[in-house]
């Protein structure tokens, strides 16, 4: 059923679809509509869930934990500084494979404050051992939190999933988006049944202390399991498309890259934005793309060599820093081509968009156009000179 809808009501609405049968949350600007709309959902008795309420984003992710180790489908949602709050349970629950789905309205770090979007916080846990994608728009967005489920609790995968949607942008903003009918969701996700789970009559161990004689072996099972991700996303996307009649590759989206001379990688809403301006271009006989990377993690290392190997200029657009190294998404890019013979003569690097700065048409074109045999690192767009004078002034 289509209804026009804002992207953090939508994604409730998927969530309670899913039938969770605990959520926690704690409330951070831009993702409370969520978790307000499900309590609501589960107040009215539209949801059949226990919504525990918490006194911090850590709080949060140890009673989804408990849950999911319980044996019970989970779900929390967070944002920004929460997210680095929840840090230390959120490295607990994959460690644990615990397949609990985590939604972040992705937003600025502080400090200064910023409640805009960017992708530094979710970019910062990459190596959670989270699976990890990345939305377009706000119907994305939603698909995801199906598949999200989906994949995680699939008996040979059992890792957790965050979906990542742009602050604002998307948490905020309204499109009409096609929410499937619940018995659409139930033939594509069953109702959970855990592998594994506490249980004071089958008592097992979950989380022990491990010495250095066991504890590699865990990060190896970890990172196998990642490589397996890569190969079961788009069964998982196939599946979905059968069910709704949405395709999604899961891991790429290849637009007008097959014979584009220079294409933009990036990840998130400016995707919807450098579409349309390699429109414009191409209108113009411009030979230009866009890759746009929906798994951040696990890195879709084989589908990005493909898409790109034939491609002469690169753009790698960051929303987030890895600060006095390459951008996060350039670091990636670049690995990908290490001691490749077949690649692109030119990766360049670009940071737009940080604190919830515009990232205008104009700016993508500035960026297609500074793709030249100069190759760029982590060069910043749109900044503001007379601010940067006033930051390193002695005044």
């Amino acid at each position: 059923m289509k209804e026009f809808l804002e992207g953090s009501l939508a994604v409730a609405e998927a969530i309670r679809l899913c039938k969770p049968g605990v959520i926690s949350a704690y409330p951070i600007t831009p993702q409370t509509h969520i978790v307000e709309e499900l309590a609501q959902l589960v107040a009215n008795g539209k949801l059949g869930s226990q919504f525990v309420n918490v006194e911090s984003e850590h709080s949060a992710a140890s009673v989804v934990l408990g849950a999911s180790a319980a044996g019970v489908r989970a779900y929390t949602a967070t944002s920004s500084q929460g997210l680095f709050y929840m840090a230390e349970v959120v490295f607990n629950i994959a460690g644990l494979r615990l397949p609990i789905v985590m939604t972040c309205a992705a937003r600025a770090i502080s400090a200064p404050i910023n409640i805009w979007n960017d992708h530094q916080d979710v970019v910062s846990l990459r190596d959670s051992g989270w699976i990890q994608l990345h939305a377009e728009d706000i119907q994305e967005a939603v698909d995801m939190h199906f598949m999200a489920y989906r994949l995680a609790e699939d008996k040979s995968i059992m890792l957790p999933v965050i979906v990542s949607m742009d602050g604002f942008i998307l948490t905020h903003g309204i499109e009409t988006v096609d929410i499937p009918s619940q018995e659409q969701v139930d033939k594509f996700l069953p109702s959970y049944k855990p592998l594994y789970k506490l249980d004071p009559e089958d008592p097992i161990t979950i989380g022990p202390l491990v010495d250095p004689d066991y504890y590699m072996e865990t990060r190896f099972a970890i990172q196998k399991t990642m490589e397996q991700v890569l190969d079961f996303i788009p069964k998982v996307t196939q599946d979905f498309a059968k069910v709704t009649g949405r395709a999604y590759n899961g891991l790429i989206e290849e637009y007008r890259t097959k014979d584009a001379e220079r294409v933009i990688v990036a990840m998130g809403s400016v995707c919807g934005t450098i579409k349309e301006v390699v429109d414009e271009l191409r209108a113009k006989g411009k030979k230009v793309g866009l890759l746009k990377v929906t798994a951040f993690r696990p890195f879709p290392v084989k589908s990005i060599y493909g898409a790109l190997k034939d491609i002469p200029k690169v753009a790698v657009i960051d929303r987030a820093l890895s600060l006095g190294s390459f951008a996060p998404l350039e670091a990636e890019i670049k690995a990908v081509f290490s001691g490749k013979k077949k690649r692109p003569s030119v990766i360049s690097s670009f940071v737009v968009g940080l604190g919830g700065r515009d990232i205008t048409k104009d700016s993508i074109k500035e960026i297609f156009r500074m793709l030249t045999a100069k190759e760029r690192s982590a060069e910043f767009i749109d900044l503001k000179p007379e601010l940067l004078k006033e930051e390193f002034s002695d005044g």
